[in-house]
């Protein structure tokens, strides 16, 4: 760790040194799908509940261009750290160990390791940057934070999903499958582009910017997109990063959590009619409620801590979410809010 502290451990990924920012989830379940997020680009997973691998990891397959059991087509973390790996797995849909998923993606993993202590060490000084050593193949720190991520996980040229008179286009800045999935299940049209793109050169009855990882700051070009396509009045929703983006598009400021929001239980609730939420999250970064300007009001507040959790304009035609109404996992409690967006369209 970057305090100095040493955990020792059993490697079962891939042998390989590397290193990033140590961060954690509580999730029970749900980690094939964690670990398939782009928003954990750069980041080395710890997770909190011990038992990790006892159901495997499901089949690759795609339908219609997309996985059917991950939230993109490759591992995302760096590298995982788990207290009490299962080798012996059991599951209908298993298709294969983590550990040999690991190895597939090289991505390396160390269990035996006190994650409370690691979570609790955390949860004190604030996330920070570590490194997992295989052997005596030592590496420099490296913090993540620093590079535009977004990136390294955006598609490279448009894709088309779906054929509908409503088409959205989705501001792909580090996407998750399920957002895709559950957008058309509401029969629309979906144009998917790299983060950079140029939004207006498109004829679209809406924009939907994605979840992602890192700072959203780091996404100058993506800034400047959201902020052209809400002063041409095209209806948006922001989603995780998207939220934080749209943020800095409109003037307001995001900052740097202490240790983030990383799990499935987080609650949240609605300002404008007071019903609570519980929601899946996973962010570093939150936006600066006291600097959205005028127009603009909170939408969502987190009941732990009181970060905004989303944000709407008076005219009804802009909002976003720090959480994921998509969930994958998670609640489908907040589900809803495609069906808000969509209505908009």
């Amino acid at each position: 760790m970057e305090d100095g502290t040493v955990y020792s451990g059993h490697s079962f990924g891939y042998p390989t040194s590397i290193a990033g920012e140590v961060v954690f989830n509580t999730g029970m379940v749900g980690y094939p799908e964690a670990f398939s997020d782009p928003s954990y680009y750069g980041q080395i997973l710890t997770m909190t509940f011990p038992l990790i691998g006892n159901y495997g990891m499901p089949s690759a397959k795609e339908i219609k261009k997309l996985p059917e059991n991950y939230e993109s087509g490759r591992g995302m973390i760096s590298a995982l750290i788990v207290d009490d790996y299962s080798d012996d797995y059991s599951h209908w849909s298993a298709k294969l160990s983590l550990a040999q998923w690991l190895y597939n993606q090289k991505i390396p993993a160390i269990s035996e390791i006190d994650t409370r202590s690691l979570t609790k060490k955390i949860r004190e000084k604030g996330v920070m940057l570590g490194k997992v050593i295989i052997g005596n193949r030592d590496v420099d720190f490296y913090d993540p934070n620093q590079s535009n991520l977004i990136e390294k996980v955006s598609i490279d040229k448009p894709l088309l999903y779906g054929k509908s008179k409503k088409r959205v286009m989705l501001l792909d800045c580090g996407c998750k499958t399920s957002i895709i999935t559950d957008m058309l299940d509401r029969d629309v049209e979906i144009i998917r582009v790299p983060w950079n793109y140029p939004i207006l050169d498109d004829k679209v009855d809406g924009l939907l910017i994605s979840s992602g990882p890192g700072d959203p700051k780091m996404a100058e070009d993506t800034i400047k997109q959201v902020e052209l396509a809400m002063n041409k009045e095209i209806p948006t929703f922001g989603i995780c990063l998207g939220h934080q983006v749209m943020a800095l598009a409109v003037g307001s400021d995001t900052y740097k959590l202490k240790y983030g929001h990383r799990s499935q239980n987080q609650p949240v609730i609605n300002e404008e009619n007071q019903h609570c939420y519980i929601t899946s999250q996973n962010h570093g970064y939150a936006v600066a409620t006291e600097k959205l300007p005028k127009g603009w009001n909170s939408l969502f507040s987190n009941l732990n801590d009181g970060t905004c959790e989303g944000m709407a304009h008076e005219s009804g035609k802009f909002f976003s979410v720090q959480f994921h109404p998509e969930a994958s996992p998670g609640p489908v409690d907040t589900s809803f809010l495609f069906d808000q967006f969509v209505s908009l369209l």
